[in-house]
């Protein structure tokens, strides 16, 4: 039988071949949601904040899917790593029914409980009415997004990434092309505004996931999915959740901290938020590619750790961390260097641009210690510590961001509230490395 090439190919080698097809897709999707946004701006300053409202249930709905499949992941790659296929094929059978089940869940919110969300935000009724039209066709047809994610956690989980940049790829850029065709209209197709835009998304999301169901089916073999063969296991979806709740929450948390932000800047101005709204789209492209290296990350340590393979587990954290600080020094000096460009891209004025140069010169100085924290947290999901990268997580984006940012902006001003970044970064890497060498010497007394 053939050796799966997680636990035979040279690291560095492995992790860039891996890596880099899921940096390439996830570049894509940031692309796609700065592209997304300046197509709505162009109908109304209404449709912009519709959407902008609707986007936390978005990114809600990405967490879940998202940090499900890291449980699936970790979990899936383990038992490959052991030699136990069955068992590896069960979870992503359980995976693909945790993708049904949440569909469900927010299909139900999106259908029943849209109007009272939008509601808590704004009394506009024209902001409303296209947000309530924008959320509902975003969650009752969400089935393509969950699914789509678990297929490609299953591909990553075994070593198969490139195949993710093509779903991620062309689900996105059919995403980019139905854009203005259904949002201003073209030929037949009517202008459908921010119900356009929701269209266009979903449709982009069911091709990249029936895209998804094909490929797995022709070119993965080490898991075999079969109706017929899967039964529900009580102790392999609570060691599933074990790893994906953390991992739900974390990516849920960074939702919730831009509302809080929002409600901090306010005071100051509509400007100042929409500058960190700008930060948040543009630091994507940097953040992303991190993130992308982590997706690969956790299926090879998660592989190793179940083959008993403590010398590849050290030399994959090792590179992983001097990628990680390559590409945020690079992120860094983008965003030190050509600040008033990258706000024109936004039109930028006169007035967001003596906000948003000091903002992003400041936050990006926090770039490379966020990239220590958020590969440690993956490190940590991988070999079982599905907590310290909760913990991490809480502090950087909440328990200790917040009050900071909120203590300097009453204090000091805006300019001022900017530098809660770098504090925190700093802060939230040195305990990271403190925990791995808990984590470390745990495993290594688990592997002897």
């Amino acid at each position: 039988m053939k050796e799966n090439k997680m636990g035979t190919m040279e690291v560095r080698r492995l992790i860039l071949t891996m890596s880099l097809p899921i940096m390439i897709s996830m570049l894509v999707q940031a692309l796609y949601n700065i592209v997304d946004s300046m197509f709505v701006a162009r109908v109304s300053e209404a449709a912009l904040a519709a959407v902008s409202l609707c986007y936390p249930i978005q990114m809600i709905m990405v967490a879940v899917a998202c940090g499900t499949g890291v449980g699936i992941n970790a979990l899936l790659s383990r038992y490959l790593g052991e030699k136990k296929r069955e068992k590896a094929s069960q979870v992503a059978m359980h995976g693909l029914f945790c993708a049904i089940c949440n569909w469900l869940v927010f299909a139900v919110i999106g259908l029943f409980f849209s109007e009272a969300f939008l509601r808590l935000f704004s009394d506009d009724v024209q902001i409303i009415m296209m947000g309530i039209s924008y959320m509902q066709i975003c969650t009752i047809c969400s089935f393509g997004v969950f699914v789509q994610i678990t297929y490609e956690r299953i591909m990553q989980s075994t070593g198969n990434t490139i195949y993710n940049m093509v779903i991620q790829g062309v689900g996105a850029l059919i995403n980019i092309i139905l854009d203005p065709i259904f949002i201003f209209g073209l030929g037949p197709v009517p202008a459908l505004g921010t119900a356009g835009a929701a269209i266009a998304t979903v449709i982009g999301q069911i091709v990249a996931m029936f895209l998804g169901i094909i490929i797995t089916q022709k070119k993965i073999r080490e898991v075999q999915l079969s109706v017929r063969s899967f039964h529900l296991d009580g102790m392999l979806m609570k060691a599933m959740y074990r790893i994906a709740i953390p991992a739900i929450l974390m990516q849920s948390i960074m939702s919730f901290m831009t509302v809080m932000m929002n409600m901090i800047l306010a005071p100051f101005s509509e400007m100042a938020v929409s500058v960190f709204s700008i930060y948040y789209k543009l630091q994507q492209f940097v953040f992303m590619a991190v993130l992308g290296m982590n997706n690969a990350l956790i299926p090879i340590l998660s592989y190793n750790y179940g083959a008993n393979q403590m010398e590849r587990i050290r030399e994959s954290i090792r590179f992983a961390l001097w990628m990680s600080c390559v590409i945020m020094a690079i992120g860094t000096v983008v965003f030190q260097l050509f600040p008033t460009q990258l706000l024109y891209l936004f039109d930028a004025k006169e007035a967001m641009l003596s906000i948003g140069i000091p903002a992003l010169r400041t936050i990006s100085v926090s770039f490379v210690f966020a990239g220590i924290s958020m590969v440690l947290c993956s490190v940590f999901q991988a070999l079982g510590s599905p907590n310290h990268s909760l913990l991490v997580t809480l502090l950087r984006q909440m328990v200790i961001l917040l009050p900071l940012a909120y203590g300097f902006s009453s204090a000091f001003g805006l300019d001022m509230c900017w530098w809660s970044f770098p504090i925190t970064e700093v802060l939230c890497a040195l305990l990271s490395l403190y925990l791995l060498r808990s984590v470390q010497k745990r495993v290594l007394l688990q592997l002897q």
